[in-house]
């Protein structure tokens, strides 16, 4: 382990459920993209979960290959003084797929909505009837490897 190295999958479990954008990669054939997205994590499954468009680039990219590489960060940005950047960063990998099942879209679509909305109630009244779930496309990410690095902290 390097000396910047995140110890205790505690620490990297809390950055991963806490923050609240995602940076996933992948690959179709030599062609890589990059992409930033919305997440919710699941701790007791190890799962992260987004959703996205029907149609576009990113499915057309998971549909070629579901093996993805993804990060989040807290950023804290530059050290005045010190010629340093102070961050914490999560990296890992996984295989992508995506949920079919009405109730896993929904336990996906909660854990997103109660991190990110000030009115949850009101979102998930709005967004979590089964009309609306059977158009939504979420995918979950199972993780396979996980890590974590951090630098100078304010």
């Amino acid at each position: 382990m390097t000396e910047r190295a995140i110890r205790g999958r505690k620490k990297q479990l809390d950055l991963l459920e806490t923050r609240i954008h995602m940076t996933l990669a992948m690959c179709n054939g030599d062609d890589p993209y990059l992409v930033e997205v919305n997440h919710a994590f699941d701790r007791s499954a190890m799962r992260l979960y987004f959703h996205c468009a029907p149609e576009g680039k990113k499915l057309d990219y998971l549909r070629s290959n579901p093996r993805v590489w993804g990060q989040v960060l807290e950023d804290d940005g530059y050290v005045e003084g010190r010629c340093d950047y102070s961050y914490r960063s999560v990296m890992f990998g996984g295989i992508a797929s995506p949920v079919t099942s009405l109730s896993e879209k929904k336990h996906a679509l909660t854990l997103m909505i109660d991190k990110m909305d000030a009115d949850p109630a009101a979102m998930k009244k709005r967004l979590l009837n089964p009309e609306r779930l059977k158009t939504v496309t979420v995918y979950r990410i199972e993780i396979s490897e996980i890590s974590g690095k951090q630098s100078v902290r304010k």
